[in-house]
């Protein structure tokens, strides 16, 4: 990511022992424990006791929202031996049906509803919404006789068909709302999350840890110690924790793709031709409505393809990563991106084998460490703090709007009509978003992310518009992502500054101001680039914010320098009124 990011502390919560699941579903296997104090102890790699870190007690404060984890989040004993297992859409992994005290009883029949509420309730991209249910169905068929599904109007209709009123457990579901579902339901027992690498009141007791703010970094460490993951004995593997600078490289000049060998992709089946029949009556027969093209599928429905996926990327993909993980291109969008987010986010795979089969390549010298251990971040560092930071944030960090943003999405953004827009960079992101799902991590906060910042469009609605429209967006995902990270909702709480750029960073690290109707140095005039203007014009708007704060105040500094503020600002209110 561009830059290092931090949160502050708003809760406090003592942990016990630190677990995770067998990736290949067969036990739970403890790791090292962790103490309130967030020091991670246990057997070291040659079987010495060894403890690292601060044992520090902060003063205890609570953010606006926040809201206390419930015990059912973080134990249970052995599930009911009698009970039916419930899981969801995105727990279709092996693990997520691993018998164990805070498992299914051993072979509990399983239930899945297919609920066409979750459809109606929003407009998803057409891909998403086809790779869940065809995952869903998918799943169903490995898993035959053994699993009633259901597809019916709501959850609890399709509940009350499958099982009536008997007992039924479930792995604690991945958003607000299906958490107060669940936990209304008399007759179901809500067991441990699984597939995250952390469990909840360990993570809590390493922020009971900490004063002030929560460095992401200092989580990373945390992850990388207690799963004893790229390090050699005490230290990190590469000597250092973050190889950020060797990963921070623009695309190689003249280049209009990076040549790294092509990523995995399934073939379609009948599950899939039965999906986009019945995805075509949903719209024809029942009112639901979808944005974005559904093309082939791209991405992986099966534990089987995203196993493929996976040693296609570590194999072929992984070493040329790192170094080009933040640049973009025009003509090839996925450059050496691993696409696993669907895959983990679907509970399709496991982060910890995700990480070990990266870890493992570096060990053998298949690739270099900069880009393990900048995948290893993405997964461990990222994905895991994200999830983290979902719960321990509380369900009204939603309504966050610090910088008072509330313009409405524009009819072109919201359906996805890159058609319409002049701005290349922008035109080719949201046709990558409309036609497959799915841009890397720098267009959606540099330019989808930035742009929605600059024009000031409320963040309940961005933060709606990346959930809908991405085929690995959750609720857990895009809320502390877009609502802290990208649109500054939080007003610090999730990362020390604004993220937003003029046209600079963008003709910097891509290819994408090339053959533009703009010019990123423009700051007036036709050809004023949108994203230089916006940037100023933002900067002009939240100047106090901005001010007060080390690593922006230089941004207050240029705007004071610009002896055409005014004409810069009348030249962005241009894009109040039609796209860029």
């Amino acid at each position: 990511m561009p830059a290092t990011t931090t949160v502050r502390a708003v809760h406090s919560v003592c942990a016990r022992v630190t677990r995770t699941a067998d990736p290949r579903g067969a036990t739970r296997v403890p790791l090292r424990t962790v103490d309130p104090g967030g020091r991670a102890t246990g057997p070291a790699p040659d079987g010495r006791e060894e403890t690292r870190g601060d044992a520090r007690r902060p003063e205890e404060t609570r953010g606006e929202g926040t809201v206390t984890v419930a015990n059912d989040l973080t134990g249970a004993g052995s599930a009911d031996e009698a009970a039916a297992h419930w899981l969801f859409g995105d727990q279709l992994g092996p693990h997520f049906l691993a018998p164990g005290k805070d498992g299914p009883a051993h072979g509990a029949p399983v239930v899945m509803i297919e609920a066409r509420s979750v459809l109606r309730r929003r407009r998803f991209h057409r891909a998403k919404a086809h790779l869940v249910l065809s995952a869903m169905r998918h799943r169903a068929a490995e898993l035959g006789d053994r699993v009633r599904y259901v597809r019916a109007e709501t959850y609890r209709e399709g509940l009350r068909e499958a099982v009536g009123g008997a007992p039924v457990t479930v792995h604690h579901p991945t958003s607000w709302a299906a958490l107060r579902l669940v936990r209304s339901l008399e007759q179901v027992r809500v067991l441990p999350a699984r597939g995250f690498l952390m469990p909840q009141d360990a993570f809590l007791a390493w922020a009971d840890g900490h004063t002030g703010r929560l460095r992401q970094e200092d989580f990373y460490h945390w992850v990388r110690r207690a799963h004893d993951l790229l390090m050699d004995g005490g230290a990190p593997a590469g000597g250092r924790f973050n190889h950020d600078h060797d990963n921070r490289e623009p695309p190689p000049r003249g280049a209009r793709t990076l040549g790294a060998p092509r990523p995995y992709r399934p073939r379609e089946d009948d599950v899939d031709a039965e999906v986009r029949a019945d995805l075509d009556r949903l719209e024809r027969d029942h009112g639901v409505r979808f944005v974005g093209r559904d093309g082939p599928r791209l991405f992986p429905a099966t534990r089987r393809e995203a196993l493929a996926a996976l040693r296609r990327f570590v194999d072929h993909r992984l070493a040329g990563f790192g170094p080009h993980e933040d640049a973009v291109l025009a003509g090839d969008p996925v450059m050496s991106h691993s696409l696993l987010s669907s895959s983990l986010n679907l509970g399709l795979l496991d982060p910890l084998e995700v990480v070990t089969a990266a870890e493992e390549a570096w060990r053998a010298e298949k690739v270099p460490v900069n880009s393990v251990e900048g995948f290893v971040r993405q997964v461990a560092g990222w994905r895991e703090y994200v999830w983290q930071l979902y719960w321990y944030f509380g369900d009204d960090y939603r309504r966050r709007n610090a910088l008072g943003h509330h313009a409405p999405l524009p009819p072109w953004f919201l359906e996805l009509d890159a058609d319409a827009v002049t701005a290349r960079c922008l035109a080719t992101v949201l046709a990558q978003v409309r036609d497959t799902g799915w841009t890397h991590h720098i267009p959606r906060l540099m330019v989808l992310g930035s742009h929605a910042l600059q024009r000031g469009w409320d963040p309940r609605a961005v933060t709606d518009w990346f959930h809908r429209c991405f085929v690995d967006g959750y609720d857990w995902v895009m809320l502390p992502n877009v609502t802290g990270m990208s649109q500054y909702a939080d007003g610090g709480l999730m990362t020390t500054k604004p993220y937003t750029s003029g046209g600079a960073y963008i003709h910097r690290m891509s290819d994408l101001c090339g053959g533009c109707a703009y010019r990123p140095g423009d700051r007036v005039g036709d050809r004023a680039c949108p994203f230089t203007t916006g940037y100023w014009a933002f900067s002009h708007r939240h100047r106090a914010l901005l001010a007060g704060n080390r690593r922006t105040s230089r941004a207050v500094q240029g705007l004071d320098r610009l002896g055409d503020l005014e004409e810069v600002l009348e030249t962005d209110r241009r894009w109040d009124e039609r796209p860029p």
